[in-house]
Parts: C-alpha cells; structure tokens; sequence
C-alpha cells in the first residue's frame, strides 16, 4: 500500500456517444452513463510525499501524471455488478514510475513532459509524451459556479466519481488489467472553469467520429491526503468492435 498527498487533481471530464466508447472497451466492461451519457475524461494529477506506509513524509517522492478515463461498469465472477474507470493510458514525468508501473505497482506508466503554472487558482496545464502518443491540456481557475449537461449539480458528479474511485488500467498483456483503488477521507471537489482544453486522445477521429464526444466539466482537488491499494488484475477480452 501507498500514501501521499493529491497537491492538485484535475479531472476534465467529456460526455460521449455510449455507442461508440461500447466499442472501444474490452469485454467485460461497458459504458457508465450519466444523462444517458458516457463518460470520459483526463485525470491530471500532482502527487506528493509518495511513499509506503509508516515511512516518513519527508522521503517521499513527487510526480506530475495524466491519465486517461473511462467511466465503466461490469459484472464480476459472482454475479455482483461493479463500478470503476478503464484507463487506456496512464503518462507521467517520473522516471520511478516508469520503470517501476507494472513491475512493481500497478498501471503502466509511459514517460511524458509536464509545463505547469498554477497560481494556487489559475492553472495552465500541458503534457506531451515523449513516444508521440499522447498530449493534453488544460487552462482554467477554481469557479464557484458548476454547470454540466450530464449532472444536475455538483454533488452527483461528486458521487459519480468517487464511486469510479477503482481504476483498471491496460498494460502490454491485452488479456489482463491492473487494478488500484484510490481511497481518502477526504474526498471534495470543487468547480473549475476552464478557457481551453484539449486531449489527443478524444481528438482522435479514429477512436471518435466527429460529434462523438464533447467536452462537459471540470472537477478541481487540492490537498487530499490518500492511499493506493493494489487490486486483482481483471481478464479481459477483445472489444465489441460492432457497427
């Protein structure tokens, strides 16, 4: 098990065609919708004093990560319906979680560069990884008001995603996922408006024909002590690639 501090968390969420992520998720997993909505994000993350339990906060490590969301459900082995987010692509400017990300803890970690000015309430945020495969970012300020065409208020969106607090994330074996579950007692988010954001990944009209896929919101966190636990890996199969 490991414990730190979320410095800063940006999710930057998008709403999309349910039909169109169904065909991009490994079966068992299928769209959880909002709205009748799928939901799809960035996660754009600053950790800090990263360490395993019972050593010192002081000796911990910091990282700038990015990941890319899908908010999902499935029915496990037993029959009991979960909940939780597929990440296709995790990115970070640490060289330890590069090498150690599916080796030593869960979820593969591709090397990526991070510019980031944040003023404790403006923030203009980029990465870019360093294999060309992805690039994000974003660019806004804490608000104090909260509009989305998915949720009615900030308090469901809140429960929205910290129900989807179990991520499984891809790896090199197709057939298999790494999961990590995120857990704090003090969850809270707060509205972020933003000026611009951008995410190669749900730009990519391969993956999104063209009206697929919009941006919605913005969730900001800052300050939240928590620990990552480690999950069953889940088997998966070959997307439901359909019409």
């Amino acid at each position: 098990m490991i414990e730190g501090l979320i410095r800063r968390r940006i999710l930057a969420n998008f709403s999309a065609d349910p039909g169109v992520v169904a065909r991009i998720l490994p079966t068992p997993l299928r769209p959880k919708l909002a709205g009748g909505r799928a939901v799809v994000g960035i996660c754009l993350i600053r950790l800090e004093q990263i360490r395993p339990r019972h050593v010192p906060a002081a000796l911990g490590l910091s990282s700038e990560n990015a990941a890319h969301r899908i908010a999902v459900t499935w029915t496990d082995g037993d029959g009991r319906e979960r909940e939780g987010v597929y990440i296709p692509r995790r990115d970070t400017d640490s060289v330890l979680n590069h090498l150690a990300g599916g080796r030593i803890f869960p979820g593969e970690h591709h090397q990526a560069d991070f510019t980031v000015h944040d003023d404790g309430v403006a923030i203009d945020l980029s990465m870019r990884a360093r294999d060309g495969g992805a690039s994000a970012s974003v660019r806004g300020a804490q608000a104090d008001g909260f509009r989305s065409s998915v949720f009615s208020s900030l308090e469901s969106a809140s429960e929205f995603f910290r129900a989807g607090s179990l991520g499984y994330s891809a790896r090199e074996d197709p057939g298999c996922l790494d999961g990590i579950t995120l857990h704090t007692d003090a969850w809270k988010v707060s509205p972020m408006s933003v000026d611009d954001v951008r995410s190669s990944f749900f730009e990519d009209t391969q993956r999104f024909p063209r009206g697929a896929v919009a941006f919605d919101h913005a969730l900001l966190m800052r300050d939240i002590p928590h620990e990552w636990h480690s999950e069953p890996e889940l088997a998966v199969g070959e997307p439901q690639r359909g019409p």
